[in-house]
């Protein structure tokens, strides 16, 4: 596994383009197994999670391949096997959708329990409970780490979310565009890649209304066929870069978003002295590296995404004053603290509020990445430090993020991939 070497303070100047949502792309590609027949998914991100999609769906008889780097043809027509158990399968967390698809599909699903980012319990239940009111049964074989679901037939119901999951969400929604009659999900998540699947589904010949809003109604089709799709952009790679303007002092266009989808961090770096100018499909950064201490409370869309939260923890260590860092969503989210903090941070945590003093430089240090978006925060750090900063795991900052050493060095940082030591 390589390791990234970062000599920091540079400033960063320039545009950078967004890819494809990897949120939205990893319920997409599973999708596709509705369609009897080829799907085109365009704005594709060259991820490693994409691409254990890509294998687990070769292997379930699908036939995948790239048109170009931005475009994957899929064609599920053949697909007969539902047991989708391999390696492949346990590496990533959105794999659950396979629940979703498989079942909707033959009426049968065999998944491996899921993996990815370790970052606190992120049950399914809320998924399980979902498909057994669609009328499925669940054998959860946790020994084999293996869930079963069967169901004779499936028949739409109205099911409310405890909490407005966006797994849950999407993954009832994939179950139940085949469903007899008529599925509501109440209390439903609203971020933009439920949209953008719900979307999808309905290119497929899917008959799904209300998705971005808490009541999605989902009709049961019996044929789903092929089409062309376009991935929205990266919300979380777009916040990301607009962050690394800020903490490092620059000048960043962030190219190829929805501004809007940016709104709960943009006013956040506002309120932290940065000057942000929006147009049609970009956001501009402006930022003197001297930022001022905010309060940030993580929530669902379209409140500020857990997924930026430990970015934006990184930009409040560097700024002036004392900022408290709230997280709603995952309940040990802040397990990279201690890797930042080696930074010479000063990052407190007590239960699900973090405090932090803000201070004037970061020195350079050796650190890993403990989650994909915890590796982010790393390289934020890493480029905003004084002197040489070396991050190890960077299997995590693979899964989300698409040649983002390339695109900083575009910006002017001095990043690079150097062989583990």
């Amino acid at each position: 596994m390589d390791n990234l070497l970062i000599r920091g303070q540079h400033r960063l100047n320039g545009d950078v383009m967004i890819s494809g949502a990897k949120n939205a792309v990893v319920a997409i590609i599973p999708a596709a197994i509705l369609a009897k027949g080829v799907c085109i998914i365009d704005n594709l991100p060259r991820i490693e999670d994409v691409k254990n999609l890509e294998d687990t769906l070769t292997k379930l008889g699908a036939v995948c391949e790239l048109i170009d780097e931005r475009t994957l043809m899929v064609d599920s027509s053949n697909i007969k096997d539902y047991h989708a158990t391999f390696d492949s399968v346990r590496k990533i967390r959105a794999s659950y959708y396979l629940m979703g698809v498989l079942l909707s599909r033959f009426g049968k699903a065999e998944v491996a329990l899921p993996g990815g980012c370790n970052f606190g319990s992120r049950p399914i239940n809320l998924h399980l409970k979902g498909f057994r009111a669609l009328g499925a049964t669940v054998d959860e074989d946790e020994e084999a780490g293996i869930i079963r679901l069967s169901a004779e037939k499936l028949v739409g119901t109205n099911i409310f979310l405890d909490t407005a999951s966006v797994g849950a969400t999407i993954n009832i929604m994939l179950a139940a565009v085949s469903a007899e009659g008529t599925t509501v999900i109440e209390n439903a998540a609203k971020e933009p890649h439920i949209v953008d699947t719900a979307n999808f589904l309905n290119m497929l010949g899917c008959k799904v209304k209300g998705a971005g809003t808490d009541v999605i109604r989902i009709q049961g089709v019996e044929n789903i066929h092929g089409g062309e799709y376009m991935i929205i952009p990266d919300q979380i790679e777009a916040g990301t870069y607009m962050i690394a303007s800020a903490i490092c002092g620059g000048d960043v266009t962030v190219r190829n978003i929805i501004p809007k989808h940016m709104d709960s961090l943009s006013a956040k770096l506002r309120e932290m002295g940065c000057q942000i100018v929006e147009g049609d499909d970009y956001i501009e950064v402006i930022s003197s590296g001297e930022l001022v201490a905010t309060n940030v409370k993580t929530m669902v869309y379209p409140g500020f995404p857990t997924d930026l939260q430990p970015q934006m923890a990184a930009a409040l260590c560097k700024a002036k004053g004392t900022s408290k860092l709230v997280e709603t969503v995952w309940e040990n989210r802040f397990q990279y603290v201690k890797e930042l903090n080696k930074f010479g941070c000063k990052m407190n945590v007590e239960g699900t509020v973090a405090t932090i003093e803000g201070i004037d430089e970061f020195t350079g240090t050796s650190v890993y990445a403990t989650d994909l978006r915890a590796g982010a925060a790393m390289i934020l750090a890493g480029l905003a430090a004084k002197g040489e900063t070396r991050i190890g795991n960077t299997r995590f900052i693979d899964r989300g993020y698409e040649h983002i050493e390339e695109k900083l060095r575009s910006l002017g940082a001095d990043i690079r991939r150097v062989p583990k030591q």
